[in-house]
């Protein structure tokens, strides 16, 4: 195991570079230059996309942003003289008129199958922001259109790529947290414009997959004690109880309604005679002896000049991208792991409308999308097809 905590390991490091990482790097510069599309370029996009690209071009990353499609002339115009890129306002038109070898989607979730489907169809490997879709159905085609075209489908799923949870992978994976038998998960989302199991939750859910593997069955509780979604959402708090293929267990509350950054967010995973826990993303701590000391990862200055970049996954996420659209890496999170994701989410929605049923995984994905949501719109939720 690498004794690394960040994008760039110290044997990999460019001689001469300062300490922000810049300096020549031939082997990241010869390869293949592309150019990527964004449709949707919005808060998410500009915030966290632009700024890690840009971050990859730092440090040589042959990639550039030739287009993107935005429907809002105000924000194009900034995002043209910000960060570059040909405006169109129409997303049909971009795919059709550039030559792109990616394109990244951060369009409304609502619109997410619509875009990447369009994508596919065009030959042009995807990367689509999460959730995947909102339908299990639509997920599904997008899936299963990508594997008969032999097009790249990935799904942002930042956190895989962040340098604690990959660093808590392969201690889950080569020990000393190997074959755990538990994890146990809070995340906050804090906000009441969104929704909480889409727009937040559906990390941590990814997260526990990539940490303990496939998920079997789900239960889900929940309680709207507030009431002050925006959206409509039916429920602002929730506990859900996982049971893994592998026979582990699982536990993850989520709120809406606590603070968001004190902390927001904390993940642990039991095993025998040892465990490990994730601290907001940031923190690792594993605790394997009785007797001896724990031993614990976190970034020194000035690892936290480019944090949200690099310990946000974003850097990670992209790079990966780029080089599967090259041939010269597989995808750490594919088209299905997102499709996965949200299945257990779904399951989480049907265990909630089922007043805290079990609810056992794979689901029908028709079926399934249906009774989710109705149950969404029983509490005023506008529905998938709103935008």
């Amino acid at each position: 195991m690498e004794d690394t905590y960040g994008h760039t390991p110290p044997e990999k490091a460019i001689e001469g570079a300062d300490v922000y990482g810049v300096g020549f790097d031939p082997e990241r510069s010869a390869r293949k230059e592309l150019r990527l599309g964004i449709i949707g370029a919005g808060p998410v996009a500009q915030s966290k996309h632009w700024p890690a690209l840009r971050r990859l071009q730092t440090i040589w990353e042959p990639v550039s942003v030739a287009a993107f499609a935005l429907r809002t002339p105000g924000q194009a115009h900034k995002i043209e003289r910000v960060f570059g890129g040909r405006w169109y306002d129409d997303f049909a038109r971009m795919i059709a008129e550039e030559r792109l070898d990616g394109v990244i989607v951060c369009s409304s979730d609502e619109s997410h199958a619509a875009h990447a489907i369009a994508c596919i169809e065009a030959g042009i490997p995807v990367l689509v922001e999460k959730p995947i879709a909102r339908s299990l159905a639509d997920a599904f085609r997008m899936c299963s259109l990508a594997e008969r075209h032999n097009v790249p489908l990935m799904t942002v799923a930042n956190k895989r790529y962040s340098p604690p949870y990959r660093r808590a992978k392969e201690l889950v994976g080569s020990g000393p947290v190997a074959n755990p038998a538990m994890l146990v998960a809070k995340f906050n989302l804090g906000y009441d414009y969104v929704d909480l199991l889409e727009s937040g939750t559906i990390h941590i859910l990814d997260i526990a997959r990539f940490l303990m593997g496939d998920v079997r069955t789900v239960r889900c509780v929940g309680v709207d004690r507030y009431h002050r979604s925006r959206r409509r959402y039916p429920i602002d708090n929730a506990v859900c109880q996982l049971e893994f293929a592998s026979g582990a267990i699982g536990a993850i509350s989520t709120s809406s309604t606590a603070l968001s950054f004190k902390p927001w967010e904390r993940v642990e995973v039991y095993a025998e005679g040892a465990w490990l826990e994730v601290d907001d993303q940031w923190r690792l701590t594993v605790h394997d002896s009785e007797l001896g000391g724990s031993r614990t990862w976190e970034p020194a200055p000035p690892n936290t000049l480019m944090f949200d970049e690099e310990f946000g996954g974003f850097m990670g996420l992209i790079e990966n991208f780029l080089q599967v659209i090259r041939g010269a890496e597989r995808p750490v999170v594919t088209g299905w792991d997102g499709y996965r994701a949200y299945e257990v989410l779904v399951a989480c929605e049907l265990s909630l409308a089922r007043k805290g049923a079990v609810v056992r995984l794979p689901l029908e994905p028709e079926e399934a999308d249906a009774e989710a949501h109705a149950w969404l719109r029983s509490a005023g939720w506008p529905g998938p097809s709103a935008g």
